[in-house]
């Protein structure tokens, strides 16, 4: 993304792109309250919603897929069949679409805020 990570300007916003929009998507929820009871209202919302941000919300960023998919290997697989859907579509009814093929969103090549040292790796 461009962005230097540093620690030295307390209060801007542009530090870590990564947390900062998926600080956004949580505050924006319709389901984040004004105010949470107690931190353990607040840690049981934020469980909820962390389970539902890696395992169903559909990241723009990534090809509309979601986090839990790249992880385990599936979005390139779902590409490949979202090309298929497309094509179809695209015989179909081509001046829906202008005349240009359309293509599905590629996978970024991977980004890592702190990337492991492949060679402490442990081959299981």
């Amino acid at each position: 993304m461009g962005v230097t990570k540093t620690h030295n300007r307390p209060h801007v916003s542009n530090d870590n792109p990564y947390s900062e929009s998926q600080f956004k998507t949580l505050k924006y929820s319709p389901n984040f309250p004004d105010r949470f009871g107690s931190i353990q209202d607040a840690r049981e919302f934020c469980q909820r919603f962390f389970l539902w941000y890696n395992t169903a919300h559909k990241h723009s960023g990534i090809g509309l897929v979601t986090p839990e998919q790249v992880h385990y290997g599936q979005a390139q697989q779902i590409l490949e069949q979202r090309a298929v859907v497309l094509e179809s579509a695209f015989k179909e009814h081509t001046k829906r679409f202008k005349g240009k093929m359309p293509k599905p969103v590629p996978l970024p090549k991977a980004a890592w805020i702190n990337k492991p040292d492949e060679s402490q790796a442990i081959l299981l």
